[in-house]
Protein backbone atom coordinates (compact mmCIF):
# COMPACT_ATOMS: atom_id res chain seq x y z
CA UNK A 1 0.00 0.00 0.00
CA UNK A 2 1.36 3.40 -1.00
CA UNK A 3 -0.79 5.46 1.40
CA UNK A 4 -3.23 5.11 4.27
CA UNK A 5 -5.20 8.24 3.41
CA UNK A 6 -5.37 11.34 1.25
CA UNK A 7 -3.37 14.33 2.49
CA UNK A 8 -6.51 16.38 3.08
CA UNK A 9 -7.54 13.86 5.76
CA UNK A 10 -4.43 14.46 7.90
CA UNK A 11 -5.02 16.57 11.05
CA UNK A 12 -4.17 16.73 14.77
CA UNK A 13 -6.52 13.82 15.59
CA UNK A 14 -3.84 11.50 14.17
CA UNK A 15 -0.96 12.80 16.35
CA UNK A 16 1.19 9.92 17.61
CA UNK A 17 0.12 7.51 14.88
CA UNK A 18 2.41 6.01 12.23
CA UNK A 19 0.95 6.56 8.79
CA UNK A 20 1.90 6.25 5.14
CA UNK A 21 1.29 9.11 2.69
CA UNK A 22 1.93 9.61 -1.02
CA UNK A 23 1.93 12.51 -3.44
CA UNK A 24 4.07 15.07 -5.26
CA UNK A 25 6.94 17.00 -3.74
CA UNK A 26 5.80 20.61 -3.64
CA UNK A 27 8.84 22.24 -2.00
CA UNK A 28 12.13 21.23 -0.35
CA UNK A 29 13.67 23.55 2.28
CA UNK A 30 17.01 23.16 4.05
CA UNK A 31 17.05 24.87 7.45
CA UNK A 32 20.52 23.71 8.47
CA UNK A 33 20.33 20.33 10.14
CA UNK A 34 16.64 19.81 9.41
CA UNK A 35 14.99 19.39 6.02
CA UNK A 36 11.34 20.30 5.41
CA UNK A 37 9.43 18.77 2.50
CA UNK A 38 5.90 19.83 1.55
CA UNK A 39 3.96 16.91 0.07
CA UNK A 40 0.93 17.67 -2.11
CA UNK A 41 -2.00 15.81 -3.63
CA UNK A 42 -5.35 17.08 -4.93
CA UNK A 43 -6.81 17.25 -1.41
CA UNK A 44 -4.12 19.11 0.50
CA UNK A 45 -0.54 19.55 1.69
CA UNK A 46 1.35 17.93 4.59
CA UNK A 47 4.76 18.99 5.87
CA UNK A 48 7.41 16.25 6.24
CA UNK A 49 10.56 16.65 8.35
CA UNK A 50 13.89 14.79 8.52
CA UNK A 51 17.46 15.34 9.75
CA UNK A 52 18.80 13.34 6.79
CA UNK A 53 20.08 15.98 4.34
CA UNK A 54 20.75 13.34 1.66
CA UNK A 55 17.21 14.03 0.48
CA UNK A 56 18.49 17.35 -0.84
CA UNK A 57 20.35 15.50 -3.61
CA UNK A 58 18.01 12.55 -4.17
CA UNK A 59 14.75 14.53 -4.46
CA UNK A 60 13.43 17.17 -6.84
CA UNK A 61 10.21 19.17 -6.92
CA UNK A 62 7.25 17.38 -8.52
CA UNK A 63 8.77 13.94 -7.90
CA UNK A 64 6.24 11.34 -6.77
CA UNK A 65 7.04 9.73 -3.42
CA UNK A 66 5.55 7.50 -0.75
CA UNK A 67 6.57 8.15 2.83
CA UNK A 68 5.98 6.49 6.21
CA UNK A 69 6.50 8.10 9.60
CA UNK A 70 5.07 9.32 12.87
CA UNK A 71 2.69 12.27 12.90
CA UNK A 72 3.71 14.82 15.54
CA UNK A 73 2.50 18.23 16.68
CA UNK A 74 4.30 21.27 15.32
CA UNK A 75 5.96 23.72 17.64
CA UNK A 76 3.62 26.58 18.56
CA UNK A 77 5.59 29.12 16.51
CA UNK A 78 5.60 26.77 13.47
CA UNK A 79 1.81 26.33 13.21
CA UNK A 80 0.41 27.34 9.80
CA UNK A 81 -3.24 28.46 10.19
CA UNK A 82 -3.71 28.48 6.38
CA UNK A 83 -3.30 24.70 6.10
CA UNK A 84 -5.73 22.08 7.37
CA UNK A 85 -2.70 20.05 8.47
CA UNK A 86 -0.96 23.19 9.73
CA UNK A 87 -0.74 21.97 13.34
CA UNK A 88 1.09 18.72 12.50
CA UNK A 89 4.01 17.34 10.54
CA UNK A 90 5.25 13.88 9.63
CA UNK A 91 8.66 12.74 10.88
CA UNK A 92 10.08 10.64 8.03
CA UNK A 93 11.01 7.05 8.94
CA UNK A 94 11.06 5.75 5.37
CA UNK A 95 10.79 7.51 2.02
CA UNK A 96 10.68 5.95 -1.43
CA UNK A 97 10.83 7.80 -4.74
CA UNK A 98 8.20 6.30 -7.05
CA UNK A 99 8.91 8.59 -10.00
CA UNK A 100 11.65 11.25 -10.13
CA UNK A 101 10.92 14.55 -11.83
CA UNK A 102 13.39 16.52 -13.92
CA UNK A 103 15.16 19.19 -11.94
CA UNK A 104 14.25 21.96 -14.40
CA UNK A 105 10.47 22.46 -14.62
CA UNK A 106 8.86 24.33 -17.57
CA UNK A 107 7.05 26.55 -15.06
CA UNK A 108 6.10 26.79 -11.40
CA UNK A 109 3.12 24.48 -10.92
CA UNK A 110 1.84 26.54 -7.99
CA UNK A 111 1.76 29.68 -10.17
CA UNK A 112 0.91 28.10 -13.52
CA UNK A 113 -2.20 30.21 -14.11
CA UNK A 114 0.08 33.20 -14.78
CA UNK A 115 2.24 31.25 -17.24
CA UNK A 116 2.07 31.66 -21.02
CA UNK A 117 -0.95 29.66 -22.24
CA UNK A 118 0.96 27.82 -24.97
CA UNK A 119 3.41 26.50 -22.37
CA UNK A 120 0.58 25.53 -20.02
CA UNK A 121 -1.16 23.57 -22.77
CA UNK A 122 2.04 21.86 -23.91
CA UNK A 123 2.64 20.61 -20.37
CA UNK A 124 -1.03 20.38 -19.40
CA UNK A 125 -0.40 17.43 -17.06
CA UNK A 126 1.75 19.77 -14.93
CA UNK A 127 -0.74 22.62 -15.20
CA UNK A 128 -3.55 20.34 -13.97
CA UNK A 129 -1.71 19.89 -10.66
CA UNK A 130 -2.42 23.55 -9.83
CA UNK A 131 -5.08 24.04 -7.14
CA UNK A 132 -7.27 26.14 -9.45
CA UNK A 133 -7.25 23.48 -12.15
CA UNK A 134 -8.03 20.76 -9.61
CA UNK A 135 -10.93 22.91 -8.38
CA UNK A 136 -12.14 23.19 -11.96
CA UNK A 137 -11.99 19.43 -12.60
CA UNK A 138 -13.88 18.70 -9.38
CA UNK A 139 -16.50 21.35 -10.14
CA UNK A 140 -17.00 19.89 -13.61
CA UNK A 141 -17.52 16.41 -12.17
CA UNK A 142 -19.90 17.69 -9.47
CA UNK A 143 -21.93 19.73 -11.98
CA UNK A 144 -22.26 16.77 -14.34
CA UNK A 145 -23.46 14.58 -11.49
CA UNK A 146 -25.94 17.18 -10.22
CA UNK A 147 -27.26 17.88 -13.73
CA UNK A 148 -28.05 14.22 -14.25
CA UNK A 149 -29.72 14.03 -10.85
CA UNK A 150 -31.86 17.11 -11.52
CA UNK A 151 -32.95 16.01 -14.99
CA UNK A 152 -33.89 12.55 -13.73
CA UNK A 153 -35.87 14.15 -10.91
CA UNK A 154 -37.74 16.21 -13.52
CA UNK A 155 -38.68 13.05 -15.40
CA UNK A 156 -36.19 13.23 -18.29
CA UNK A 157 -34.71 10.16 -19.99
CA UNK A 158 -31.03 10.29 -20.92
CA UNK A 159 -30.49 9.08 -24.47
CA UNK A 160 -27.16 9.10 -26.32
CA UNK A 161 -27.26 9.99 -30.01
CA UNK A 162 -24.79 9.11 -32.81
CA UNK A 163 -21.37 10.71 -33.21
CA UNK A 164 -20.99 9.73 -36.87
CA UNK A 165 -23.90 11.32 -38.68
CA UNK A 166 -24.62 13.71 -41.58
CA UNK A 167 -24.18 17.49 -41.93
CA UNK A 168 -26.66 19.54 -39.89
CA UNK A 169 -28.32 22.94 -40.32
CA UNK A 170 -26.75 24.50 -37.22
CA UNK A 171 -24.89 27.16 -39.18
CA UNK A 172 -21.24 26.40 -38.44
CA UNK A 173 -18.82 24.35 -40.53
CA UNK A 174 -18.98 20.59 -40.10
CA UNK A 175 -16.10 18.28 -39.32
CA UNK A 176 -16.23 15.70 -42.12
CA UNK A 177 -15.11 12.10 -41.68
CA UNK A 178 -14.29 10.19 -44.89
CA UNK A 179 -15.82 6.76 -45.35
CA UNK A 180 -13.45 3.91 -46.20
CA UNK A 181 -16.27 1.56 -47.20
CA UNK A 182 -18.30 4.04 -49.25
CA UNK A 183 -15.90 5.63 -51.70
CA UNK A 184 -16.16 9.42 -52.02
CA UNK A 185 -18.71 9.77 -49.23
CA UNK A 186 -18.40 11.40 -45.82
CA UNK A 187 -19.91 11.34 -42.39
CA UNK A 188 -20.11 14.49 -40.26
CA UNK A 189 -19.52 14.90 -36.56
CA UNK A 190 -22.69 16.39 -35.00
CA UNK A 191 -22.76 20.13 -34.45
CA UNK A 192 -25.62 19.28 -32.08
CA UNK A 193 -28.07 16.37 -31.75
CA UNK A 194 -30.83 18.61 -33.16
CA UNK A 195 -32.45 16.26 -35.66
CA UNK A 196 -32.01 13.19 -33.47
CA UNK A 197 -33.67 14.75 -30.45
CA UNK A 198 -36.64 15.81 -32.56
CA UNK A 199 -36.83 12.29 -33.96
CA UNK A 200 -36.90 11.04 -30.36
CA UNK A 201 -39.99 13.19 -29.81
CA UNK A 202 -41.55 11.50 -32.83
CA UNK A 203 -40.51 8.18 -31.30
CA UNK A 204 -42.51 8.80 -28.13
CA UNK A 205 -39.68 9.82 -25.81
CA UNK A 206 -41.59 12.37 -23.78
CA UNK A 207 -38.66 14.16 -22.14
CA UNK A 208 -35.13 13.70 -23.51
CA UNK A 209 -31.83 14.99 -22.24
CA UNK A 210 -28.18 14.31 -22.92
CA UNK A 211 -24.81 15.69 -21.87
CA UNK A 212 -24.00 15.87 -25.53
CA UNK A 213 -20.61 16.26 -27.22
CA UNK A 214 -20.83 18.73 -30.11
CA UNK A 215 -18.32 19.42 -32.87
CA UNK A 216 -18.06 22.67 -34.82
CA UNK A 217 -15.29 23.86 -37.08
CA UNK A 218 -15.37 27.47 -35.88
CA UNK A 219 -12.70 30.03 -35.22
CA UNK A 220 -11.73 29.94 -31.52
CA UNK A 221 -12.46 32.82 -29.14
CA UNK A 222 -11.90 33.41 -25.45
CA UNK A 223 -15.53 32.33 -24.82
CA UNK A 224 -15.78 29.61 -27.50
CA UNK A 225 -13.94 26.32 -27.71
CA UNK A 226 -12.63 25.16 -31.04
CA UNK A 227 -13.38 21.59 -32.02
CA UNK A 228 -15.54 19.93 -29.41
CA UNK A 229 -17.61 21.10 -26.46
CA UNK A 230 -20.47 19.79 -24.34
CA UNK A 231 -24.02 20.96 -23.92
CA UNK A 232 -26.92 20.02 -21.67
CA UNK A 233 -29.31 19.10 -24.45
CA UNK A 234 -33.04 18.69 -23.82
CA UNK A 235 -36.35 18.37 -25.65
CA UNK A 236 -39.92 18.08 -24.32
CA UNK A 237 -43.08 16.79 -26.02
CA UNK A 238 -46.39 18.65 -25.72
CA UNK A 239 -44.45 21.63 -24.43
CA UNK A 240 -44.56 25.39 -24.83
CA UNK A 241 -41.84 28.00 -24.43
CA UNK A 242 -42.91 28.46 -20.79
CA UNK A 243 -42.43 24.74 -20.08
CA UNK A 244 -38.83 24.88 -21.34
CA UNK A 245 -38.15 28.05 -19.33
CA UNK A 246 -39.38 26.43 -16.11
CA UNK A 247 -37.04 23.43 -16.55
CA UNK A 248 -33.98 25.55 -17.32
CA UNK A 249 -34.70 28.09 -14.59
CA UNK A 250 -35.02 25.30 -12.02
CA UNK A 251 -31.83 23.61 -13.27
CA UNK A 252 -29.73 26.80 -13.31
CA UNK A 253 -31.11 27.95 -9.94
CA UNK A 254 -30.11 24.60 -8.46
CA UNK A 255 -26.64 24.47 -10.06
CA UNK A 256 -25.71 28.05 -9.23
CA UNK A 257 -27.25 27.83 -5.77
CA UNK A 258 -25.13 24.78 -5.03
CA UNK A 259 -21.84 25.60 -6.74
CA UNK A 260 -21.50 29.32 -7.42
CA UNK A 261 -19.89 31.84 -5.05
CA UNK A 262 -21.58 34.74 -6.91
CA UNK A 263 -24.95 36.32 -6.33
CA UNK A 264 -27.26 35.35 -9.20
CA UNK A 265 -30.73 35.95 -10.58
CA UNK A 266 -33.05 33.57 -8.74
CA UNK A 267 -36.52 32.39 -9.64
CA UNK A 268 -37.93 33.24 -13.07
CA UNK A 269 -35.67 35.25 -15.35
CA UNK A 270 -36.54 38.53 -17.04
CA UNK A 271 -37.71 38.22 -20.68
CA UNK A 272 -36.52 40.77 -23.22
CA UNK A 273 -37.73 40.77 -26.85
CA UNK A 274 -34.89 40.68 -29.40
CA UNK A 275 -35.79 44.06 -30.89
CA UNK A 276 -35.82 45.71 -27.45
CA UNK A 277 -32.46 44.14 -26.61
CA UNK A 278 -30.86 45.49 -29.78
CA UNK A 279 -32.18 49.03 -29.18
CA UNK A 280 -31.37 49.16 -25.44
CA UNK A 281 -28.12 47.19 -25.37
CA UNK A 282 -26.92 46.88 -28.97
CA UNK A 283 -26.66 43.12 -28.51
CA UNK A 284 -28.77 39.98 -28.32
CA UNK A 285 -26.59 38.85 -25.41
CA UNK A 286 -26.59 41.90 -23.12
CA UNK A 287 -24.67 42.18 -19.88
CA UNK A 288 -27.37 43.44 -17.53
CA UNK A 289 -24.79 44.19 -14.83
CA UNK A 290 -24.03 47.27 -16.92
CA UNK A 291 -26.67 49.89 -15.99
CA UNK A 292 -26.33 51.82 -19.27
CA UNK A 293 -29.42 51.61 -21.46
CA UNK A 294 -29.47 53.12 -24.93
CA UNK A 295 -32.35 54.78 -26.76
CA UNK A 296 -33.27 55.07 -30.42
CA UNK A 297 -32.70 58.66 -31.56
CA UNK A 298 -34.08 58.49 -35.09
CA UNK A 299 -37.18 60.50 -34.15
CA UNK A 300 -34.96 63.21 -32.62
CA UNK A 301 -33.18 63.67 -35.95
CA UNK A 302 -36.06 62.73 -38.26
CA UNK A 303 -35.80 66.03 -40.18
CA UNK A 304 -32.11 66.74 -39.64
CA UNK A 305 -29.93 68.31 -42.30
CA UNK A 306 -26.78 66.94 -40.61
CA UNK A 307 -25.34 64.46 -43.10
CA UNK A 308 -23.85 62.15 -40.46
CA UNK A 309 -27.35 61.55 -39.00
CA UNK A 310 -29.63 61.96 -42.01
CA UNK A 311 -31.53 58.76 -42.95
CA UNK A 312 -29.45 56.69 -40.51
CA UNK A 313 -30.10 54.31 -37.65
CA UNK A 314 -29.10 56.33 -34.57
CA UNK A 315 -28.43 55.07 -31.05
CA UNK A 316 -27.31 56.98 -27.98
CA UNK A 317 -27.13 57.16 -24.21
CA UNK A 318 -26.23 59.61 -21.46
CA UNK A 319 -23.72 59.00 -18.67
CA UNK A 320 -21.67 61.22 -16.41
CA UNK A 321 -18.08 60.96 -17.62
CA UNK A 322 -17.14 64.54 -16.72
CA UNK A 323 -14.25 63.33 -14.55
CA UNK A 324 -12.58 61.66 -17.52
CA UNK A 325 -9.80 63.31 -19.57
CA UNK A 326 -10.23 64.06 -23.25
CA UNK A 327 -8.20 60.95 -24.07
CA UNK A 328 -11.05 58.85 -22.65
CA UNK A 329 -13.37 60.08 -25.40
CA UNK A 330 -10.70 59.90 -28.09
CA UNK A 331 -9.94 56.26 -27.27
CA UNK A 332 -13.63 55.40 -27.54
CA UNK A 333 -13.72 57.18 -30.90
CA UNK A 334 -10.68 55.23 -32.10
CA UNK A 335 -12.26 51.95 -30.95
CA UNK A 336 -15.52 52.30 -32.89
CA UNK A 337 -13.73 53.64 -35.98
CA UNK A 338 -11.35 50.66 -35.90
CA UNK A 339 -14.43 48.41 -36.00
CA UNK A 340 -15.80 50.20 -39.07
CA UNK A 341 -17.97 53.00 -37.71
CA UNK A 342 -17.84 56.41 -39.42
CA UNK A 343 -17.24 58.06 -36.05
CA UNK A 344 -18.52 58.79 -32.58
CA UNK A 345 -20.34 61.95 -31.54
CA UNK A 346 -20.43 63.16 -27.94
CA UNK A 347 -21.74 66.31 -26.29
CA UNK A 348 -21.91 67.52 -22.69
CA UNK A 349 -24.87 69.19 -20.92
CA UNK A 350 -23.75 72.59 -19.60
CA UNK A 351 -24.83 74.37 -16.40
CA UNK A 352 -27.34 76.43 -18.37
CA UNK A 353 -28.86 73.30 -19.97
CA UNK A 354 -27.25 73.85 -23.35
CA UNK A 355 -25.03 71.33 -25.15
CA UNK A 356 -21.33 71.68 -25.85
CA UNK A 357 -19.45 69.53 -28.33
CA UNK A 358 -18.18 69.24 -31.91
CA UNK A 359 -21.58 68.38 -33.45
CA UNK A 360 -23.62 71.14 -31.78
CA UNK A 361 -23.03 73.54 -34.65
CA UNK A 362 -24.58 71.03 -37.07
CA UNK A 363 -27.85 70.39 -35.22
CA UNK A 364 -30.73 72.71 -34.35
CA UNK A 365 -31.67 74.02 -30.92
CA UNK A 366 -34.86 71.92 -31.00
CA UNK A 367 -32.80 68.83 -31.79
CA UNK A 368 -30.51 69.61 -28.86
CA UNK A 369 -33.47 69.88 -26.50
CA UNK A 370 -35.02 66.70 -27.85
CA UNK A 371 -31.70 64.87 -27.52
CA UNK A 372 -31.43 65.83 -23.83
CA UNK A 373 -35.04 64.83 -23.18
CA UNK A 374 -34.83 61.49 -25.03
CA UNK A 375 -31.63 60.36 -23.31
CA UNK A 376 -32.67 61.69 -19.89
CA UNK A 377 -29.37 63.58 -19.63
CA UNK A 378 -28.72 65.82 -16.63
CA UNK A 379 -26.33 68.74 -16.12
CA UNK A 380 -22.76 67.46 -16.36
CA UNK A 381 -23.75 64.32 -18.29
CA UNK A 382 -22.18 63.32 -21.58
CA UNK A 383 -24.36 62.08 -24.43
CA UNK A 384 -22.79 59.54 -26.82
CA UNK A 385 -24.31 59.09 -30.28
CA UNK A 386 -23.59 56.44 -32.93
CA UNK A 387 -25.16 56.49 -36.42
CA UNK A 388 -24.89 54.20 -39.42
CA UNK A 389 -26.84 53.49 -42.58
CA UNK A 390 -26.81 49.77 -41.73
CA UNK A 391 -29.05 49.03 -38.73
CA UNK A 392 -27.20 45.84 -37.76
CA UNK A 393 -23.83 47.62 -37.79
CA UNK A 394 -25.16 50.58 -35.83
CA UNK A 395 -26.40 48.27 -33.06
CA UNK A 396 -23.06 46.45 -33.00
CA UNK A 397 -21.02 49.67 -32.70
CA UNK A 398 -23.38 51.07 -30.06
CA UNK A 399 -23.26 47.82 -28.08
CA UNK A 400 -19.47 47.83 -28.11
CA UNK A 401 -19.49 51.46 -26.98
CA UNK A 402 -21.90 50.69 -24.12
CA UNK A 403 -19.68 47.83 -22.93
CA UNK A 404 -16.48 49.87 -23.18
CA UNK A 405 -17.93 52.84 -21.28
CA UNK A 406 -19.36 50.53 -18.60
CA UNK A 407 -15.99 48.86 -18.12
CA UNK A 408 -13.88 52.04 -18.20
CA UNK A 409 -16.17 53.81 -15.71
CA UNK A 410 -16.24 50.68 -13.51
CA UNK A 411 -20.04 50.47 -13.62
CA UNK A 412 -20.23 46.67 -13.86
CA UNK A 413 -20.86 44.77 -10.63
CA UNK A 414 -18.61 41.72 -11.03
CA UNK A 415 -19.97 40.03 -7.91
CA UNK A 416 -23.26 39.17 -9.69
CA UNK A 417 -24.54 36.88 -12.43
CA UNK A 418 -27.52 38.40 -14.23
CA UNK A 419 -29.64 35.97 -16.24
CA UNK A 420 -32.27 36.96 -18.79
CA UNK A 421 -34.16 35.42 -21.68
CA UNK A 422 -33.93 37.02 -25.11
CA UNK A 423 -37.13 36.05 -26.94
CA UNK A 424 -38.84 36.57 -30.31
CA UNK A 425 -35.79 36.33 -32.55
CA UNK A 426 -36.26 37.09 -36.26
CA UNK A 427 -37.20 34.05 -38.34
CA UNK A 428 -35.21 35.37 -41.30
CA UNK A 429 -32.31 37.70 -41.96
CA UNK A 430 -30.46 39.03 -45.00
CA UNK A 431 -27.14 37.47 -45.97
CA UNK A 432 -24.19 39.67 -46.94
CA UNK A 433 -25.28 39.09 -50.53
CA UNK A 434 -28.79 40.40 -49.78
CA UNK A 435 -30.47 36.97 -49.89
CA UNK A 436 -33.17 36.01 -47.38
CA UNK A 437 -31.99 33.13 -45.18
CA UNK A 438 -32.89 31.50 -41.88
CA UNK A 439 -31.67 33.42 -38.87
CA UNK A 440 -31.36 30.25 -36.76
CA UNK A 441 -32.70 26.70 -36.97
CA UNK A 442 -35.02 26.23 -39.98
CA UNK A 443 -37.35 24.00 -37.93
CA UNK A 444 -38.34 26.72 -35.44
CA UNK A 445 -41.99 27.76 -35.23
CA UNK A 446 -42.72 31.16 -36.81
CA UNK A 447 -45.03 33.61 -35.06
CA UNK A 448 -47.19 33.78 -38.18
CA UNK A 449 -49.95 31.78 -39.83
CA UNK A 450 -49.58 30.12 -43.21
CA UNK A 451 -51.57 32.98 -44.77
CA UNK A 452 -49.38 35.62 -43.10
CA UNK A 453 -46.23 33.87 -44.36
CA UNK A 454 -47.50 34.48 -47.88
CA UNK A 455 -48.25 38.18 -47.39
CA UNK A 456 -45.82 39.58 -44.81
CA UNK A 457 -42.30 40.83 -45.44
CA UNK A 458 -40.17 37.85 -44.30
CA UNK A 459 -37.84 40.17 -42.36
CA UNK A 460 -40.76 41.24 -40.12
CA UNK A 461 -41.61 37.66 -39.04
CA UNK A 462 -40.45 36.53 -35.62
CA UNK A 463 -39.85 32.96 -34.42
CA UNK A 464 -40.59 31.29 -31.09
CA UNK A 465 -36.83 31.20 -30.59
CA UNK A 466 -35.09 32.08 -27.35
CA UNK A 467 -31.63 32.41 -25.83
CA UNK A 468 -30.61 32.37 -22.19
CA UNK A 469 -28.02 35.09 -21.59
CA UNK A 470 -25.83 35.83 -18.58
CA UNK A 471 -23.23 38.59 -18.15
CA UNK A 472 -22.85 39.10 -21.90
CA UNK A 473 -22.61 35.40 -22.80
CA UNK A 474 -25.16 33.24 -24.58
CA UNK A 475 -25.43 30.20 -22.32
CA UNK A 476 -28.42 28.45 -23.88
CA UNK A 477 -30.42 28.51 -27.08
CA UNK A 478 -33.66 26.83 -28.08
CA UNK A 479 -37.07 27.11 -29.69
CA UNK A 480 -40.55 25.74 -30.10
CA UNK A 481 -40.29 23.45 -33.11
CA UNK A 482 -42.42 23.60 -36.22
CA UNK A 483 -44.10 20.28 -37.09
CA UNK A 484 -46.67 21.66 -39.56
CA UNK A 485 -45.77 20.38 -43.03
CA UNK A 486 -47.44 23.23 -44.95
CA UNK A 487 -45.81 25.94 -42.83
CA UNK A 488 -42.47 24.15 -43.15
CA UNK A 489 -42.73 24.04 -46.94
CA UNK A 490 -43.60 27.74 -47.04
CA UNK A 491 -40.67 28.68 -44.78
CA UNK A 492 -38.22 26.80 -46.97
CA UNK A 493 -39.83 28.25 -50.09
CA UNK A 494 -39.09 31.76 -48.77
CA UNK A 495 -35.34 30.98 -48.67
CA UNK A 496 -35.45 29.24 -52.04
CA UNK A 497 -35.72 25.54 -51.16
CA UNK A 498 -38.34 23.27 -52.68
CA UNK A 499 -39.76 20.09 -51.16
CA UNK A 500 -37.22 17.97 -53.04
CA UNK A 501 -34.35 19.86 -51.42
CA UNK A 502 -35.93 19.49 -47.96
CA UNK A 503 -36.24 15.73 -48.41
CA UNK A 504 -32.65 15.55 -49.61
CA UNK A 505 -31.16 17.55 -46.71
CA UNK A 506 -33.54 16.67 -43.86
CA UNK A 507 -35.30 13.58 -45.16
CA UNK A 508 -35.59 11.61 -41.92
CA UNK A 509 -37.04 14.48 -39.91
CA UNK A 510 -39.31 15.72 -42.68
CA UNK A 511 -40.73 12.24 -43.22
CA UNK A 512 -41.11 11.57 -39.49
CA UNK A 513 -43.25 14.68 -39.13
CA UNK A 514 -45.76 13.05 -41.49
CA UNK A 515 -46.34 10.08 -39.16
CA UNK A 516 -47.73 11.89 -36.15
CA UNK A 517 -45.32 14.33 -34.54
CA UNK A 518 -46.20 15.78 -31.12
CA UNK A 519 -45.72 19.52 -30.62
CA UNK A 520 -42.35 19.89 -28.95
CA UNK A 521 -39.80 22.41 -27.77
CA UNK A 522 -36.32 22.33 -26.35
CA UNK A 523 -33.00 23.99 -25.74
CA UNK A 524 -29.34 23.32 -25.07
CA UNK A 525 -27.11 24.92 -22.43
CA UNK A 526 -23.40 25.32 -23.10
CA UNK A 527 -21.77 23.39 -20.27
CA UNK A 528 -18.40 25.14 -20.47
CA UNK A 529 -20.05 28.57 -20.57
CA UNK A 530 -21.91 27.74 -17.36
CA UNK A 531 -18.60 26.74 -15.78
CA UNK A 532 -16.98 30.01 -16.84
CA UNK A 533 -19.72 31.89 -15.01
CA UNK A 534 -19.42 29.61 -11.96
CA UNK A 535 -15.68 30.24 -11.68
CA UNK A 536 -15.75 33.90 -12.70
CA UNK A 537 -13.18 33.47 -15.49
CA UNK A 538 -13.13 34.74 -19.08
CA UNK A 539 -11.01 32.11 -20.86
CA UNK A 540 -13.13 29.07 -21.70
CA UNK A 541 -10.02 26.92 -22.22
CA UNK A 542 -9.48 27.04 -18.45
CA UNK A 543 -12.58 24.90 -17.83
CA UNK A 544 -11.47 21.97 -20.01
CA UNK A 545 -8.84 19.37 -19.16
CA UNK A 546 -7.21 19.18 -22.59
CA UNK A 547 -8.29 22.04 -24.90
CA UNK A 548 -6.80 23.14 -28.18
CA UNK A 549 -5.05 26.51 -28.26
CA UNK A 550 -6.31 29.71 -29.83
CA UNK A 551 -5.08 28.56 -33.25
CA UNK A 552 -7.01 25.26 -33.18
CA UNK A 553 -3.85 23.27 -32.43
CA UNK A 554 -3.39 20.53 -29.87
CA UNK A 555 0.09 21.48 -28.69
CA UNK A 556 0.14 18.63 -26.16
CA UNK A 557 -0.39 15.85 -28.72
CA UNK A 558 0.94 17.84 -31.71
CA UNK A 559 -2.32 17.85 -33.65
CA UNK A 560 -3.51 18.15 -36.30
CA UNK A 561 -1.13 15.76 -38.05
CA UNK A 562 -0.41 14.86 -41.65
CA UNK A 563 -1.97 11.57 -42.71
CA UNK A 564 0.14 8.82 -44.19
CA UNK A 565 -0.25 8.03 -47.87
CA UNK A 566 -1.54 4.55 -47.02
CA UNK A 567 -4.33 6.04 -44.90
CA UNK A 568 -5.30 8.49 -47.61
CA UNK A 569 -5.48 5.72 -50.21
CA UNK A 570 -7.72 3.62 -47.96
CA UNK A 571 -10.03 6.61 -47.59
CA UNK A 572 -9.98 7.37 -51.33
CA UNK A 573 -8.51 10.83 -50.69
CA UNK A 574 -5.92 12.70 -52.73
CA UNK A 575 -4.52 15.99 -51.42
CA UNK A 576 -4.19 18.95 -53.71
Amino acid sequence: MYRDMMLGEVDEKLIGKEISLAGWVKTIRDHGGIVFIDLRDKTGVVQLTTHDDSYLTSLSRESVITVTGKLVARAEEAINPNMKSGKVELEIAELKVLSKSRNMLPFDVEDSMKTNEELRLKYRYLDLRNDKMQEMLQLRADMLFETRAQMRELGFTEVTTPILTVPSPEGARDYLVPSRIHKGKFYALPQAPQQFKQLLMCGGVDKYFQLAPCFRDEDPRADRLVGDFYQIDMELSFATQDDVFKVIEKLTNTLFGKFSRFQFTQGAFRRIPYKEAMIKYGSDKPDLRNPIEMVCLEDVFANTTFGAFKDKTIEGFAINASSQPRSFFEKLQDMVVAEGAAGLAWVRVQEDGSLKGPIVKFITEDECKALIAKTGAKIGDDIFVIADGNKKKCYRYAGMLRTAVGEKLDLIDKSRIEFCWIVDFPMFELSDEGKVEFCHNPFNMPKATLEELSTLDPLTIDAVQYDLVANGYEVASGAVRNTDKDIMLKLFDIVGYGEEEIEKRFGALYTAFQYGAPPHAGAALGFERLMMLMLGITNIRDVVAFPMNGKAQDVLMNGPIEAEEKQLRELHIKLR
